[in-house]
């Protein structure tokens, strides 16, 4: 019969004598309906004009709600669109510092592109200059969620959206090194409902 041991760890017993096992705990992240809205391609900062030189933007800027990955969007004239990679920097879940540099645009086509870091803050985007200016570039989120761990492993086992269970699994990301690194994004889209995840920690 497994036992917990207090006083010489946090260990559980096991049925082989000699061998005992970390204990976990049942951990609930919430994410409230207000903060669970749909990705929203601008939803950071709106369409950005397409000047000719680097363009470095530091207003206007809304923060997400809850962390979240970031999106950039190419639109406008599309024979002006560049190959270009837009660079974030701001703060993760834990207000530290980071910073991202996003995929690259292809060429010639309007499209978004989608970050893999989980943004607390946004203090600064910069944007290269496009092939033309009637490129734009909009500034969005997406719906990856951060998670306020860092976990070697996947250890969510349940989530819900508007106290719906979840069909599919959510697809996970972890990192035990970088908090920001670690985003949980759920089968179904967002959509204002409250998000609840379980996971062992």
């Amino acid at each position: 019969m497994s036992r917990f041991h207090p006083k010489i760890g946090n260990t559980v017993s096991t049925d082989v004598y000699g061998v005992k096992v970390d204990r976990g705990y049942i951990a609930h992240f919430q994410v409230s309906a207000v903060a669970a809205t749909a990705a929203d391609t601008d939803g950071i900062h709106a369409a950005i004009i397409d000047t000719g030189v680097q363009q470095v933007v530091t207003t206007d800027i809304t923060n997400p709600s809850v962390p979240r990955n970031i999106t950039a969007t190419a639109g406008g004239t599309a024979a002006d669109i560049g190959a270009i990679q837009v660079t974030i920097e701001g703060t993760n879940y834990n207000n530290e510092v980071i910073t991202e540099t996003l995929p690259v645009f292809t060429v010639n086509t309007p499209g978004t592109v989608i970050g893999s870091k989980a943004f607390k803050m946004v203090t600064k985007i910069t944007i290269p200059a496009h092939n033309g200016t009637g490129a734009t570039t909009a500034i969005g989120f997406g719906e990856k969620l951060g998670l306020p761990y860092k976990l070697f492993h996947n250890t969510i086992f349940m989530a819900y959206l508007n106290n719906v269970k979840e069909g599919t699994m959510p697809v996970v990301v972890v990192n035990a090194a970088a908090l920001e690194s670690n985003t949980v994004d759920l089968n179904s889209a967002l959509d204002g409902h409250v998000v609840d995840v379980y996971l062992v920690i």
